[in-house]
């Protein structure tokens, strides 16, 4: 056999290893991190309440990731032509497999969940002694709630940090491999494909969410045929959290596999036939230094944050992606606490309705960026005019809220006459039991509405089905209903998730033109490295502040917060007018903050020769 034969099968295993099946292979990577992370944000209200944090140390949490991610990403993109970049992605994917594993852990170390309920003890219940309302106790089994939110805190920090790691080079080495050896015009396309696959991680995670977080998180220990007194529905539910991400380190084991088998590089899609001289010259190249590589740094750094092209349009990004994060992580909570939506069906609508939306505007978006020819000049345009409208569809959900609930001893005062109702009940000073009272107002367990007994439910004797005798209800033979009162207002529910899905996908619909414009504005020799800058820029600036922020603003709203040994724990109720108007004032503030710097870019560009098309046809998109 000569030479030419003995290299001809090696060339056509590469051509096999084509750029769209790379595209699919990436996608599915994607979906899998997206597919965790989602599912992550999902369980946040639920790792909230099961552990006693609050909005912003879940946000925290939640975000912890990007630290890491942050640390790495530059220095990673920048090696991107230097690196075997398929095997360096399938390595950062088995890091995050192993990260999502690590996240179980709190469950199987924690001592078993536990909550406040009359048939386990009769604290919940007002046992008339003479005596005032007893102070809190702070013994062995409140000492290790304590110490399971510490462990949690340990536990999950190491477990985001190490997925942040895993992350790092899937975007960019993925991103810079497609525009690498793809045709000039289906670069574009393929990425709008590779965003709107993955972004259907997100749709799935927050479905496996739903399905979840409607299993008792005890499930392996009192099986699945065990009577529950909870339901779904009731705030001191606590779902079966730690199960989704079982499947979720699954997913991202099978598919981080592939990667190991690509080249590291293939025939480009207009010129297959340069693949061999691609893969000889390739070992060729000399390798940088680090001493040179760390020379060429700083200057290529500030090179980029220097362009006022490049430096306004990631701002913008990161305004935008600020938006995303803050909804991507406490939507859920948002639903839940505003429209009394359990978190199982919170999940479900934004899997189900919010996501897909996204998806369709990714995708249309890149159709869009193909079919219309948008240009650096005309993007601008473009994207100011779809977010304007996304901005303005959101002015309605201010006013489309429900009051808060009257809650005794928290916004509700009692009458006089019943001031002192549950003086001599001796309520635990951390009781959450949550009653309806017939009088209409809520209490905060069934001691502080004085109710001295209790029926249960004939078919299933491990649930209460009403409280009598209460002392503190106005009315004649007072009772109370074992659940929180109901929203008068749900109704506004599904008007309210499809009017921000319908401007999800409108703003959506900027995401692959800005995207290829940050690609189009550098050079070749630049792009990886843009890229990482750009990641860099939008997890410093939004990614990592961002649910810290929308965090702090959510518990700023709290009204009453649950106490263990004197310290706060999560918080029981919100002020629904705040939560509403701050939750959704912050995201039309970064929304009018990415417009003015898109209109500054769009003005610039109007007014400058440097990205004049008919001058530079190479830079078209």
């Amino acid at each position: 056999m000569d030479k030419a034969a003995g290299k001809e099968p090696r060339r056509t295993g590469t051509t096999r290893c084509g750029i769209k099946l790379f595209v699919l292979c990436h996608g599915l990577l994607q979906f899998s991190q997206l597919l965790y992370s989602a599912y992550f944000k999902s369980i946040i209200t639920t790792i909230e309440r099961r552990y006693g944090l609050s909005s912003y140390s879940s946000g925290t949490i939640s975000s912890l990731n990007e630290v890491s991610n942050s640390v790495l990403i530059v220095f990673i993109s920048y090696c991107g032509n230097r690196v075997h970049r398929p095997r360096v992605i399938g390595a950062g994917g088995l890091m995050m497999a192993v990260s999502a594993l690590m996240l179980t852990l709190p469950h199987f170390l924690s001592q078993p969940y536990e909550y406040d309920s009359v048939l386990h003890n009769h604290h919940d219940i007002c046992s008339l002694q003479g005596n005032s309302s007893v102070q809190e106790s702070c013994g062995r089994d409140e000492n290790q709630r304590l110490a399971d939110t510490n462990n949690l805190w340990v536990l999950m920090g190491s477990a985001q940090l190490l997925f942040g790691v895993g992350s790092v080079p899937i975007q960019p080495f993925g991103i810079s491999y497609i525009d690498d050896f793809a045709a000039p015009g289906n670069s574009s396309l393929y990425i709008a494909i590779l965003f709107a696959l993955s972004v259907f991680g997100p749709a799935i995670g927050y479905l496996l969410g739903s399905v979840m977080l409607q299993i008792y998180v005890e499930v392996d220990r009192v099986g699945f045929g065990g009577e529950q007194e909870l339901r779904p529905s009731d705030p001191r539910w606590v779902g079966a959290w730690w199960m989704g991400l079982l499947i979720t380190s699954s997913c991202l084991l099978l598919t981080s596999i592939p990667y190991f088998f690509f080249p590291r590089r293939m025939p480009s899609e207009d010129n297959e036939s340069e693949c061999s001289d691609q893969l000889k010259n390739d070992f060729k190249k000399p390798e940088t230094s680090l001493l040179d590589f760390l020379k060429m740094f700083p200057r290529m750094f500030v090179h980029l944050l220097l362009s006022p092209l490049f430096l306004m349009l990631v701002l913008a990004q990161c305004c935008f992606s600020s938006v995303i994060s803050g909804l991507a992580t406490f939507l859920n909570k948002f639903l839940e606490r505003q429209y009394s939506a359990s978190p199982a069906y919170s999940s479900l609508l934004i899997g189900a309705v919010n996501l897909p939306a996204v998806a369709v505007g990714m995708l249309v978006g890149g159709v869009i960026m193909k079919r219309a020819g948008l240009s650096l000049k005309t993007i601008p345009r473009f994207s100011v005019t779809m977010l304007t409208i996304s901005t303005l569809l959101c002015i309605p959900l201010f006013f489309m809220g429900c009051p808060t609930h009257k809650v005794s001893e928290v916004n509700h005062l009692q009458p006089d006459s019943l001031s002192t109702c549950y003086a001599n009940c001796s309520c635990p000073a951390s009781a959450f039991n949550p009653v309806c009272g017939s009088d209409g107002v809520e209490y905060i367990s069934p001691c502080h509405a004085g109710c001295t007994n209790f029926t249960k439910e004939p078919n299933n004797t491990h649930r209460v089905q009403v409280y009598t005798d209460c002392r503190c209800i106005s009315e004649r033979r007072g009772h109370a209903l074992p659940a929180p009162c109901q929203n008068n207002c749900r109704h506004f529910l599904l008007p309210v998730i499809l009017i921000l899905s319908l401007a999800s996908l409108i703003a959506c619909l900027t995401h692959n033109p800005l995207y290829m414009m940050v690609l189009r504005s550098v050079s070749s020799e630049e792009k990886s490295f843009a890229i990482g800058i750009q990641f860099l820029l939008m997890r410093v600036l939004a990614w990592l502040p961002a649910p810290a922020l929308f965090g702090t603003a959510i518990d700023t709203s709290c009204i009453w917060w649950k106490r263990v040994c004197g310290k706060k724990f999560s918080c029981a109720y919100y002020d629904n007018n705040i939560l509403r108007n701050r939750y959704l004032g912050l995201q039309v503030g970064y929304k009018l903050m990415g417009l003015a710097l898109l209109s500054m870019l769009g003005w610039r560009m109007q007014r400058t020769q440097e990205y004049d098309l008919d001058k530079r046809p190479h830079r078209l998109l």
